[in-house]
């Protein structure tokens, strides 16, 4: 809010002055009752030890010009109202009805001056009463109101309808009414419209000091200056500010934003105890604030400790907030690509599983197909290559019969004719067209026959073919039966040489424990150890016999297996028996097992003979066996 310092002040001061300086009245003292009144109305309640400023009120000058019914505004417009006032009238009125108010001052003929809060302001009334009256008669607005354009017409109903809206609530009135209003009551009512709407806010005020009466510049009239201030109240107001307390709070409302700062807790938690807890934490001096009834007052600059102090924690308050929810959000978001991560993976197995499935479904069929398919492309050329082996022999022997039965029957109708001739002893002519006919018929046999006889020579060279292929699967099975056979012999003869040297230990154990015993009942003694020995190795004589008889039952199995498997491939693949079957890949597929069971078969063989082995030298190196084989060698030589 713009605040002059000092009024408008000419040489000749109209209605227009007038109420210019009514408004700057006013806002004085709106001025005053903040900075002032309010103040210290604030202090006094609040109980705080506080000595009253006095400032000048304007009160009464304001008094003199808003005063019902004697007052400067109402008189003039009574006056107005008059048809036979004139503005010497008015300034008698005046004079007559305000001589004793300290702020007026009547001067002769039309003047009067009133004594404003910067000074005293001589006013002329030529002129009051036709500038307050502001007539506008009829005429000019049914004049208004007949123009054709727009402005002019919403002009016109604007005066005749609509109310005065810058009137005041006790200065409206209907649209009758507002013609006879003077311009003084309508400005009243714009500027207490216009107070009130400034008691809604809160105001700043920027007060504006002339600096010369000369208006010109860098010209500084101290004495002017000065007169100014005092007049408008600036020097109290820095006294007020210098003395009093512009911050304060409530302290519900101190306790709420500073509360967090203590560093001990309070053992009484009501405002009050907190705000004083407070300010003796940070060391604040009494002098410096004042503690009301409801509010606390601080000096100037006493806050910002608090606030710098409270900005600091605040920030760090939330910069710990803010990495907490950092690391809570991170750890969040970690888990929650984990678990993603984790769905992705199953979802992704499941879908490769479920195609790796369907693929291998998919793989299976197509062999099956395959191999269905082979077999009955295999089957169908077989069943075509055998019925036009079929259908080309009897052709050719079809021709061969045919040929056969023309010539003769060419020899038989020439032995007709000859045997005619020779009847009837004629010598008949042969028609050149039988002749012909009968050439023809040689031409077509001959070169029928010969065609014959080539398909003949190319399904003679493809039985030829057919032919050597079999001989040489013939071969091949032979070479494997006899490969076969060989091993089954070798196998046969590991076997025997086994059980030979199976039984040549168990003879002797036999012959050596008869004489063992008889060598015991002449009188020598052995130890009992000495005795189990030999029965505990007829126990393992006895499991190693029964392995060989195993292995000799497998082997016989196995063979008669693999020799039935090889003689039904061979019936297969010459057409003996039917199978939906390849006997190349089978033939293939028998020889990879009969391998792998002859190597495992002489690995077990090999681990027999090994045990066999270490039986036979756990017995020789024995002292019983060296004594049994000694006493062995000794009676045989006896009995030799």
């Amino acid at each position: 809010m713009y605040l002059l310092a000092t009024l408008l002040h000419l040489q000749k001061n109209s209605f227009e002055q007038f109420c210019i300086n009514y408004a700057n009245e006013r806002l004085q003292q709106h001025f005053n009752r903040h900075l002032f009144k309010l103040e210290q109305e604030e202090y006094v309640e609040d109980g705080i030890d506080w000595a009253k400023v006095d400032f000048e009120d304007n009160q009464d000058c304001l008094s003199l010009f808003e005063k019902k019914p004697l007052g400067l505004l109402s008189l003039l417009d009574e006056e107005s109202t008059f048809p036979n006032a004139t503005d010497l009238t008015f300034a008698n009125k005046l004079k007559q009805h305000l001589n004793s108010n300290s702020c007026f001052r009547g001067e002769r003929d039309k003047g009067f001056a009133v004594r404003h809060y910067a000074g005293e302001v001589a006013y002329d009334t030529s002129g009051f009463l036709e500038k307050n009256r502001d007539l506008l008669h009829m005429d000019s607005i049914q004049l208004l109101a007949k123009c054709k354009t727009f402005l002019p017409k919403m002009f016109a109903s604007k005066m005749l309808v609509q109310p005065d809206d810058s009137m005041s609530v006790p200065y409206r009135s209907s649209a009758a009414d507002s013609q006879k209003l003077s311009v003084a009551m309508k400005f009243k009512g714009q500027l207490f419209q216009l107070m009130q709407r400034l008691e809604s806010t809160t105001p700043h005020f920027i007060r504006c000091i002339k600096p010369n009466n000369l208006q010109l510049p860098a010209i500084y009239e101290q004495g002017l200056v000065l007169q100014q201030l005092k007049c408008c109240g600036v020097l109290e107001v820095v006294r007020i500010s210098r003395s009093g307390y512009p911050t304060r709070m409530t302290h519900q409302k101190f306790a709420r934003r500073y509360g967090f700062l203590l560093l001990e807790d309070v053992a009484s938690q009501d405002p009050l105890s907190v705000s004083v807890a407070i300010l003796h934490q940070f060391n604040i001096l009494p002098e410096m604030y004042q503690v009301g009834y409801t509010k606390l007052f601080f000096r100037t600059g006493q806050i910002g400790k608090l606030e710098d102090t409270r900005n600091r924690t605040l920030h760090g308050i939330l910069r710990v907030q803010s990495c907490f929810r950092g690391h809570q959000a991170r750890h969040h978001a970690r888990e929650r690509i984990r678990g993603v991560l984790a769905l992705q993976t199953f979802i992704r197995g499941e879908k490769a599983r479920q195609i790796y499935s369907s693929l291998l479904r998919k793989h299976r069929a197509a062999v099956i197909l395959q191999s269905n398919l082979r077999c009955w492309l295999a089957r169908r050329y077989f069943i075509n290559v055998r019925k036009a082996s079929v259908i080309i022999q009897s052709g050719i022997r079809g021709s061969l019969v045919r040929r056969c039965n023309g010539n003769i029957d060419l020899i038989n109708v020439l032995r007709e004719f000859e045997s005619k001739q020779e009847a009837e002893g004629d010598q008949i002519l042969i028609k050149a067209s039988v002749l012909a006919e009968l050439q023809r018929r040689i031409l077509k046999a001959e070169a029928t026959v010969r065609e014959k006889e080539e398909e003949n020579e190319t399904l003679h060279q493809r039985l030829q073919q057919y032919e050597n292929r079999w001989l040489e699967y013939e071969q091949k099975m032979k070479a494997m039966e006899e490969m076969w056979q060989k091993q089954m012999r070798s196998l046969q003869s590991s076997l025997s040489v086994a059980k030979k040297s199976l039984a040549l230990h168990e003879t002797p154990r036999m012959s050596d424990s008869s004489v063992d015993q008889s060598w015991e009942s002449n009188g020598n003694h052995v130890s009992s150890g000495s005795q189990l020995v030999p029965r505990t190795g007829g126990r393992e004589m006895s499991a190693g016999l029964s392995v060989i008889g195993r292995l000799a039952e497998e082997f016989e199995q196995r063979s008669q297996v693999f020799a039935d498997d090889a003689k039904f491939l061979v019936e297969v693949k010459s057409g003996q028996a039917d199978a939906s079957l390849n006997p190349d890949m089978e033939l293939r597929r028998l020889k990879h097992n009969f391998d792998s069971w002859k190597k495992d078969f002489s690995g077990r063989i090999r681990e027999t003979k090994m045990i066999l082995n270490k039986l036979g030298n756990g017995n020789e190196s024995s002292p019983n066996s060296v004594k049994r084989k000694w006493w062995g060698r000794l009676n045989t030589s006896k009995f030799s």
